[in-house]
């Protein structure tokens, strides 16, 4: 059989990411948080380049997650997806409110508070009512807490003899329409080689214990503890020779949910 590094698709690093820059701006401003704002002057660009983050420098646990629940931050945000479901850029956002390109981009990334009336002249020019601007503040967020061991053991369709699945949580209620179904399998020597699965949405695997050759498509991957896969799972996939057992890992399925008609 041949090795995994004889068939595995080779990967291209690549060095230089191409940015969009801004033309003629005056200068950046970094504040402690790591945020960057655009000091104002009538020769920033008014593309929605504005802002415009740096790259090596974000941090999505302060962004994302411990700033959540910060009203600043909430609000910047609404404004932002709002100003964008309009396809207007934050030169015409400005022109619409009377406020400077500065201001907005402090206030859209939460580093400022807006005073009632600036979120008045906000909310009529996004054609939102100003509570709507609040509405990621208020929002509950779910989150699902699995004891080792105690995951839900499901068959999923298609399982094949001696796959075990243990469901670690699941978020389907969403707007976004987009399922996650995060799952610890576990293979065995009672467990059948079946390279063939298939299924829509995308498939990530990290591997915890043991040793296996997985199949995607035309290539094989020895897949050893650390390894990880990620991949479309459309194509035929799934073990196809057992190596060293037991074998674990995880497997992190995503897909579109269904909509009814």
């Amino acid at each position: 059989m041949k090795k995994a590094s004889e068939t595995a698709p080779k990967v291209t690093q690549v060095d230089n990411l191409a940015v969009t820059s801004l033309r003629k701006v005056r200068s950046f401003q970094t504040s402690d948080d790591g945020l960057q704002s655009i000091d104002e002057g009538d020769d920033a660009d008014d593309g929605d380049a504005l802002p415009l983050p740096a790259l090596d420098s974000q941090d999505p646990h302060a962004l994302s997650g411990a700033r959540d629940n910060i009203l600043e931050v909430a609000i910047g945000r609404e404004v932002r997806a709002f100003r964008k479901k309009l396809g207007i850029t934050v030169s015409d956002l400005a022109r619409a409110t009377g406020l400077s390109l500065g201001m907005l981009s402090k206030i859209e990334n939460g580093v400022t508070s807006a005073s009632l009336t600036t979120l008045q002249r906000l909310s009529r020019a996004l054609g939102v009512p100003v509570t709507a601007l609040f509405r990621r503040f208020e929002e509950k967020r779910d989150a699902v807490y699995v004891r080792a061991g105690q995951g839900l053991v499901i068959e999923r369709r298609g399982t094949r003899a001696g796959h075990q699945y243990q469901l670690l949580g699941f978020s389907g209620g969403n707007a976004t329409g987009l399922v996650v179904e995060p799952y610890m399998i576990t293979l065995t020597e009672k467990s059948d080689v079946f390279p063939l699965f298939q299924h829509s949405g995308l498939e990530f695997l990290y591997m915890l214990e043991g040793e296996v050759v997985y199949r995607h498509g035309d290539k094989l991957y020895t897949m050893l503890p650390g390894d990880s896969l990620f991949f479309d799972a459309d194509a035929p996939h799934g073990p196809e020779e057992l190596i060293k057992l037991p074998i674990r890992f995880l497997s992190i399925i995503s897909y579109a949910r269904e909509r009814d008609e």
